[in-house]
């Protein structure tokens, strides 16, 4: 019988473990304050350390660390080799799954950048987005549905065959990964994303990211497991960096035009026509007109008049993210960004993300904030889910991944209770 010190993640310091086990790794992990990352630095020195020792439920110090929300004692154990895919956990559990479960977006994107596979399955089958999906961490389901790897970008800022030069400028990679990356896809967001970035200032460079975007749209439909949900993402985001090249060619360079013209509504209720015309035409204009997405997202918006619900934008959200709408909720007016907590300080009905948003909304809001100022205020309620409906129900799009199985949107609830066994 070995006996190893055993450095946990709970709230206390080192715990006293005995494994009784012939062969058992030495190792690891703990990090309630920074000083105890330190310690567990210098114990990582230790060449006789094995980064990926299990305990006796089969949990890695990676698992122990994401599960219980340390960010900090996951980068230190990732620097050291830990493997982010060891899935020796006795119920088949990856970080990734605990990551999900735990509800920590930012560990979440971690474990995604150090490599964790999506479609690797537990002992019932359940991948980390179906496990994050069944504890109602939604924002973990929409990271992990929307999560593009570097390395794929990459590839474009090299040279291919005969070209001498590459297709996209090494510059160009980081701005155009973060617009890939972002899980908040209504267009004012993205062309703010492309305003603030220096980089995607000049016409062509935006030209040669449409061409980058479309050549990924054909990847993604062509390669073995036909992804139609990044490809339809490619090709919405191509639609909108589009846009923005063709307004700064006709000098708008700071995209105002396009930003007021987006957000814009008409005198009834202030409803933004123009941004829901130019998401119906990003959608038909998908070239796979075979695939059933588009098929999905066509029944589902075709029936509906402009300014009722759903909204062109809702649908398209939810295919993309994985994410029901809200009817009523803390998205600002303006970018759609979740947490808005600044209400107009005139009506209070509508609320943003920062002053700036509220600035550039000013213009076609002033409309209707008297007449909403004059309406008696609705009691607080919480926020509420909406299926969004239609003949083909988005509500049962599955998820194509990179080995065929099918993931499902985080609006399904169809797991069995076994997915939440620890």
């Amino acid at each position: 019988m070995y006996r190893f010190i055993f450095l946990t993640v709970k709230m206390g310091s080192l715990v006293d473990v005995t494994f009784k086990l012939i062969r058992v790794p030495l190792i690891v992990q703990h990090c309630p304050c920074a000083g105890d990352v330190q310690e567990a630095a210098q114990l990582l020195a230790n060449n006789e350390i094995r980064i990926n020792c299990l305990d006796e439920n089969g949990m890695t110090p990676l698992m122990h660390a994401v599960y219980k929300g340390k960010a900090d004692m996951c980068r230190l154990l990732l620097q050291h080799g830990a493997d982010v895919n060891c899935n020796q956990h006795e119920y088949g559990y990856t970080a990734l799954m605990f990551a999900g479960l735990s509800g920590k977006t930012d560990i979440t994107s971690m474990m995604l950048d150090a490599g964790a596979e999506i479609d690797l399955v537990n002992s019932v089958g359940r991948t980390a987005a179906q496990m994050a999906a069944f504890v109602g961490q939604h924002d973990c389901v929409t990271v992990i549905n929307n999560f593009f790897s570097r390395a794929r970008l990459d590839i474009y800022t090299r040279p291919q065959g005969v070209d001498p030069e590459p297709m996209l400028p090494a510059g160009l990679a980081g701005p155009l990964h973060k617009i890939i990356m972002t899980t908040n896809i209504n267009p004012v967001k993205i062309v703010l994303l492309v305003r603030d970035e220096p980089a995607l200032a000049d016409p062509s460079a935006l030209q040669r990211c449409c061409q980058v975007m479309e050549l990924l749209c054909e990847q993604c439909m062509q390669q073995q497991d036909m992804n139609e949900v990044l490809a339809m993402k490619m090709h919405y985001l191509k639609c909108v960096l589009n846009k923005c090249r063709a307004f700064r060619q006709n000098k708008d360079d700071q995209l105002e035009t396009l930003l007021r013209s987006l957000l814009r509504g008409r005198d009834t209720d202030g409803f933004p026509q123009y941004q829901e015309r130019f998401i119906r035409d990003c959608i038909k204009k998908f070239p796979y007109c075979e695939t059933n997405l588009l098929q999905q997202l066509v029944r589902s918006i075709a029936p509906v008049e402009i300014g009722n619900d759903p909204t062109a934008f809702a649908v398209l959200s939810q295919a993309l993210t994985g994410q029901m709408a809200f009817v009523e909720g803390d998205y600002c007016m303006t970018c759609g960004e979740k947490g808005a907590d600044k209400k107009c300080s005139l009506c209070k009905s509508v609320v943003y993300c920062s002053l700036a948003c509220q600035k550039l909304h000013w213009f076609t809001h002033k409309k209707m904030c008297g007449s909403l100022q004059d309406q008696e205020p609705k009691p607080q309620e919480t926020p509420r889910l909406k299926e969004l409906k239609g003949k083909g129900n988005l509500l049962q799009l599955s998820r194509p991944t990179s080995n065929g199985r099918k993931t499902v949107t985080s609006t399904s609830r169809d797991h069995s209770e076994e997915d939440c066994r620890e």
